[in-house]
Formats: C-alpha cells, structure tokens, sequence
C-alpha cells in the first residue's frame, strides 16, 4: 500500500485541534468521504503521497467543519471570503467570494474548503498525458522514399 495515504488521526488532531472533540471513528468516516472527492489511489493527479496526505485531512477539516454543531444544535455558519457588508444594529455582516463556479461552490462553503480549492488549482488545468509511440517511428509517418517538391 506504498501509493495510498492512511489517515493518521493523531497528526490530523495536531493540525486541527479544532475538532479535538469529534470521535475518531467519525473522522475516519470523513477521511473515506474525502478519496470521493480526491483519488487516494496510484491514479490519483497527486503523486506525492505528503501532499495528497495534506489535500485529505484540509477536505476531512472542510467536511467536518459542515457537519459540525454549535453548542445551540444549529450547524456551524463562520463567514468566508471578504466581508462585503456590516452593520451595527442588530448586526448584521455578510461576506463575499466574488463570482464562483458551480464547482467551487461546495469548497468555497469553509475556510478550509477553500484552502484545498486554492491548493488543488493546479490539478484542475488540462494534463497532456503523450501516447506511446509507433513502432516504426519516424518512417512510419513518411512511408515515401522520395519526396515531392
């Protein structure tokens, strides 16, 4: 299993001491949710096992954090993005993130939803990936012995 990242809980909680009180098993659970949304295998467009270590436990924060409960038993609601509006009264602050794609919305939803989408941009540009070559190459494409002037 030398191409997958195992989650390791402990240097996860070092990192994000945050969700010291969320069980281990639930963040295991998190960590499973996390390879749908970043290949963990050999395949994965992140080779480096530390960085693909590090993309999963921002993605086990960012799903954790949505799924987190305040102390009222409301979900959790931190502002991301530049704060667009405030007010005094009974206060009142929005935030924006400017125009964002339907696929950034999800990530966008949390800081560290938007640390990983910030992360990840070089994973979501085209990748040329070259075939192999003919066997006969370069011959193979100029089949004449003469050529045409």
């Amino acid at each position: 299993m030398g191409f997958v990242v195992v989650f390791d809980v402990v240097k996860f909680r070092i990192r994000y001491p945050e969700f010291s009180s969320v069980s281990d098993v639930l963040l295991d659970t998190y960590f499973t949710e996390a390879t749908l949304y970043l290949n963990n295998t050999a395949q994965s467009p992140v080779s480096d096992l530390e960085q693909r270590a590090m993309l999963l436990n921002i993605l086990v924060a960012h799903i954790a954090e949505l799924n987190r409960l305040s102390a009222s038993g409301t979900a959790a609601n931190p502002l991301v993005g530049r704060v667009s509006s405030a007010s005094e009264g009974p206060v009142s602050v929005s935030a924006d993130m400017g125009a964002v794609s339907e696929r950034a919305a999800w990530f966008l939803q949390t800081k560290y939803g938007a640390m990983y989408w910030q992360a990840t941009a070089q994973y979501r540009t085209m990748r040329y990936i070259p075939g192999s070559s003919p066997s006969h190459y370069p011959s193979y494409y100029y089949p004449r012995t003469q050529w045409r002037r």
